[in-house]
């Protein structure tokens, strides 16, 4: 279980989150929406320690990762794909995935595991990464994120300006991973209607605070949307 207890960071002076708490059970996928500047991507940075709070508390299956820096994150089990299809655009598709595998014992097996949550990436993995589309990239991504054999995936906009065909793909995989493999997601989506059908539960974050919160399901997108003020 991750656990986000009264969350205060923000850059500088400026403070972006104001007290938020959320709570990513086990084998659940938890969203987390809100408007632009809502404090989203904020709240993910702090999670994965790349912005330190100024109060609160994070938890890792009941130890305090807090103080702990990115790496130590990762070691634990955390696995961070930020905003923007981030690769390495002059190493192929084989090299970003292989990067992450070497050193571990079962690097070879969790790259083709990966590679079977993206099987479109297969014939692409001797272009170069930065010559893929920015739907083949964002799977790159995921995928290499994957390879780290995460306890928690920690997604920021997965589906952010991807086209439409892949967008579809995306999505299903990332439910899957949640539903079949297990594997506890904390994913940040603007897409209200994706977000609540893949979602166990959700948060609504305005002006860096919780203003709802409540179980997925399309059930919830009224409730979602005048939290927005959609």
């Amino acid at each position: 279980m991750l656990e986000i207890t009264n969350m205060q960071t923000g850059y500088g002076r400026t403070q972006v989150i104001s007290g938020v708490s959320i709570t990513v059970p086990d084998n659940a996928l938890v969203a987390i929406m809100g408007h632009n500047g809502a404090g989203k991507t904020t709240l993910l940075r702090a999670v994965v320690g790349l912005l330190k709070p100024t109060r609160g508390s994070i938890r890792l299956d009941g130890e305090d990762i807090t103080a702990l820096p990115p790496h130590q994150r990762v070691a634990r089990g955390m696995a961070y794909v930020p905003q923007g299809q981030q690769s390495f655009g002059q190493l192929t598709a084989q090299e970003n995935l292989q990067l992450v595998a070497d050193g571990r014992k079962n690097g070879k097996e969790r790259v083709a595991e990966a590679l079977d949550m993206f099987p479109a990436l297969r014939p692409l993995l001797g272009r170069r990464a930065g010559l893929l589309s920015g739907g083949q990239r964002q799977q790159l991504a995921i995928a290499r994120a994957l390879v780290t054999e995460p306890r928690i995936l920690i997604l920021d906009e997965p589906t952010e300006g991807i086209q439409p065909n892949v967008v579809a793909e995306i999505q299903e995989t990332i439910i899957n991973l949640s539903q079949r493999s297990g594997m506890r997601v904390l994913l940040v989506e603007q897409h209200v209607g994706f977000a609540l059908k893949a979602a166990d539960s959700y948060y609504v974050l305005a002006a860096g605070r919780t203003s709802s919160s409540g179980k997925g399901g399309v059930e919830s997108a009224a409730d979602v949307r005048e939290a927005m003020l959609i």
